[in-house]
């Protein structure tokens, strides 16, 4: 007995009806059947050349086809040349769209790009919390975006917020006894940012800190003259460095990353 054979038809790359018809094919054991997979079938003439095959192999078609106009007509060139087909995706379009009131985007491969999309985000979150901080300068020269700046200039939830914007940061904390990693020198200076704040604000930032965790404000990390010998260190290096700098003084997180995003988009601050 000849194997029976099923076409696997899509205007992607055919993973959701290769998946679908193999859950279907499940229900019979396999029963020897053959799956050939026919994906970036994208226009009328792609559909002939499919289906003068499947005439050849006396196969079905299971189809998954986003375009409208594209569905109506593998419908009717099954159904002229008795070719059992069945729509694997269509009817439950057709069926969101009368329940939701909205209209579909008849766009092929979302499903594969949102399914990109969300890894390469939980990747670049990822790379944020790994070099989070100057943990591991190593990252410097892997990093999309390397912030720079000393303690409580809001590195860490900038870092985060644009590895939701699917970007690898790596972030560098800037203190006068501490050279900074030599990466820092060798990574191009469009990927740096400098974030630099007052020394009133910052102040006033790390004397809150301090009081949260319950320790005097007094101590030297709040302290304005140590404050200023740590932002003139800041401005040594992002001045070596020749990077851009943002001023974050009075800037919510989003907005700085919006200077960012705009920086390396357009090529300007």
């Amino acid at each position: 007995m000849v194997s029976p054979v099923i076409y696997v038809v899509s205007d992607s790359v055919g993973e959701t009806a290769e998946l679908v018809t193999k859950a279907a094919i499940s229900q019979f054991n396999g029963s020897g059947m053959t799956l050939k997979r026919f994906p970036y079938v994208e226009d009328k003439e792609n559909i002939d050349e499919v289906l003068s095959l499947v005439s050849l192999d006396h196969a079905m078609v299971a189809y998954t086809l986003v375009k409208p106009e594209m569905r109506t007509y593998m419908k009717e060139r099954t159904d002229i040349e008795g070719i059992s087909a069945v729509d694997l995706i269509g009817p439950i379009i057709d069926q969101i769209q009368s329940f939701s009131g909205k209209e579909p985007l008849c766009e092929p491969g979302l499903v594969r790009k949102l399914d990109e999309d969300y890894f390469k985000k939980v990747e670049a979150i990822e790379f944020a919390v790994k070099y989070d901080d100057g943990r591991d300068p190593r990252g410097i020269l892997k990093a999309d975006i390397v912030l720079i700046g000393v303690s409580r200039t809001s590195k860490t939830p900038l870092s985060q917020y644009l590895a939701h914007k699917r970007l690898k940061v790596a972030n560098v904390p800037l203190v006068p006894e501490v050279d900074p990693p030599e990466e820092l020198y060798k990574v191009p200076k469009e990927k740096c940012f400098g974030l630099k704040i007052s020394p009133e604000k910052l102040n006033n930032i790390r004397r809150e800190r301090l009081l949260s965790l319950g320790l005097n404000d007094q101590a030297s990390y709040a302290n304005i003259d140590r404050i200023k010998e740590e932002l003139n260190f800041f401005e040594k290096v992002v001045q070596k460095i020749n990077c851009p700098v943002v001023d974050v003084t009075n800037k919510a997180v989003e907005e700085t990353a919006n200077v960012i995003l705009n920086y390396i988009q357009k090529g300007r601050p």
